[in-house]
């Protein structure tokens, strides 16, 4: 990780769960890491908390789904830390609507899950090139979901959106080899973690995953992404699956 120490990275979704412990981890092995979220004010406490770390988090507030804010998140960067070398896809919204009632709800995982993380994908590249960075890292918060459907669950767009995660990184993967990039691009699969994400699904669901399974926690997700980051420049690791010990999923 020494490598890494004084450049910059940007995490989406860093006010709470996986995001946070991420960012907590980048700023420890020295990064400046741009922690973007709604909940800009959960951000600016971990940067208070975070204050005699040897990195340091700026917090910055975006909401995924909107271009606009992705285009001015960006642009406050190369203001103010000159660009992008590492970026963490960590931002992500799940949906408990089946197929047969799909709704509003639906289009919003769409929105941050592809559509936000495919924009942010383009700006970071564009960042790098501009700067001539050409070994930098981008990272996908992906889902064993996005491998597989669980028998346990009916299907919905959140397991739609992770299978295309997982198209996009070997897609981009691709590109890369043919521009002759040495930029990585890597995929995090966890299985349950336990953190706010399954509020959405309510109590009684809530309870099955994280009182009645073995779980994850954010941390466990945290340790993955320091290790990707950490691999030397010549070894790519692709793709990371992630499971408690004794998952049934």
């Amino acid at each position: 990780m020494e490598r890494w120490s004084g450049k910059v990275a940007l995490v989406t979704g860093a006010s709470a769960g996986i995001g946070a412990a991420i960012v907590e981890e980048l700023v420890k092995h020295g990064l400046k890491v741009v922690g973007l979220a709604r909940r800009v004010e959960k951000v600016e406490k971990l940067a208070a908390d975070l204050k005699s770390a040897p990195g340091k988090l700026y917090a910055v507030k975006a909401d995924i789904a909107k271009e606009e804010d992705i285009i001015a998140a960006f642009a406050w960067i190369k203001k103010n830390l000159s660009g992008v070398d590492i970026l963490v896809n960590n931002a992500g919204v799940g949906t408990g609507e089946p197929l047969s009632e799909i709704g509003k709800g639906s289009w919003q995982v769409l929105d941050v899950n592809v559509k936000g993380l495919s924009i942010f994908t383009r700006e970071a590249l564009k960042s790098m090139k501009e700067r001539g960075v050409n070994d930098g890292h981008i990272i996908h918060l992906n889902s064993i979901v996005g491998h597989s459907i669980p028998g346990a669950t009916p299907a919905t767009m959140y397991h739609a959106s992770k299978h295309a995660v997982t198209v996009l990184t070997e897609g981009l993967r691709r590109e890369l080899v043919q521009l002759g990039s040495k930029i990585k691009i890597t995929s995090v699969s966890p299985g349950v973690v336990e953190t706010e994400f399954a509020d959405i699904y309510g109590p009684e669901l809530k309870k099955f995953l994280y009182k009645e399974n073995p779980v994850l926690q954010a941390k466990d997700i945290a340790d993955a992404v320091i290790y990707t980051l950490g691999t030397p420049p010549h070894v790519q690791i692709h793709e990371i699956t992630i499971k408690p010990i004794g998952e049934k999923m």
